[in-house]
């Protein structure tokens, strides 16, 4: 089904229709309701993006084990951890293919980061320019500053640089920038119009039945073009539409078809 101009009024209904609160879960953005400091939650956020691949319900299930290990402030919980203890503390964490380790790499990355930049949020900036189309190049300066020589995050985190869609860091940044009353944002300084569209295979399924792509490879050139694609009916926040539309391909009490036959 190509969408026109004039289908600008679907997506208003669908967006107003279930963007809210209750329709969250199962979704690990509602972990993310609990830091109200930013410091906080940009650290919980990029714990429960980075996990959130494979069961929904194994992944609130792991988000929810590491944000308990980690007690009530992710921010001051790293500022005394070292790799050794992060490692210690994980020992026997599993999600998939990923490990304890993995995640200590991942956690030990944060901690210099904010050491050196006093946040996530200000590394990501560092990392943008005035001609920056999209955020693609200030999330390939984080992931560089996160990766260390000695310690791998193993997948937890794409790089774009390798042409991946980076799904789970479009959701992190989602997440981050936006506010509305699903998103909690927190972060300053990034403008929503840059920020790409989460591609999974339900957003890549609603982006070739909207005919915003052709693209059968669900990389970062097809983000750009189903974020483009949405650039018609919302410029300025391409990603709004992003957390009602996928509720079809998450939610069992919503049908991804009845969406494709609006």
């Amino acid at each position: 089904m190509q969408y026109q101009k004039e289908n600008k009024t679907d997506l208003k209904i669908i967006y107003d229709k279930y963007n809210k609160r209750k329709y969250v879960h199962p979704d690990p953005l509602e972990f993310l309701y609990s830091y109200k400091d930013i410091r906080d939650r940009e650290i919980a956020g990029m714990i429960a993006s980075s996990i959130a691949y494979g069961r929904v319900a194994q992944i609130l299930k792991s988000v929810s084990w590491v944000l308990d290990a980690i007690e009530n402030s992710p921010y001051s919980f790293l500022q005394n951890e070292t790799y050794k203890t992060l490692s210690d503390k994980f020992l026997g964490f599993k999600h998939r293919f990923a490990t304890g380790e993995h995640l200590a790499a991942l956690l030990f990355g944060a901690k210099k980061v904010i050491r050196r930049f006093g946040s996530l949020n200000e590394c990501f900036i560092s990392g943008m320019t005035e001609d920056d189309e999209n955020i693609i190049p200030a999330m390939t300066f984080l992931v560089n500053q996160l990766t260390s020589k000695n310690y791998s995050f193993g997948h937890l985190l794409a790089n774009p640089d390798k042409g991946s869609a980076c799904k789970r860091m479009n959701l992190f940044l989602r997440w981050m920038v936006r506010k509305d009353s699903v998103d909690p944002g927190g972060w300053k300084g990034i403008d929503k119009s840059q920020l790409i569209i989460p591609l999974d295979t339900h957003m890549h399924k609603i982006g070739l039945s909207f005919g915003f792509t052709s693209r059968k490879q669900a990389n970062m050139k097809t983000a750009i073009e189903i974020t483009e694609g949405f650039k018609i009916f919302s410029p300025k926040d391409p990603v709004k539409y992003d957390f009602a539309l996928t509720r079809f391909g998450i939610r069992d009490d919503m049908d991804i078809e009845t969406l494709f036959s609006r």
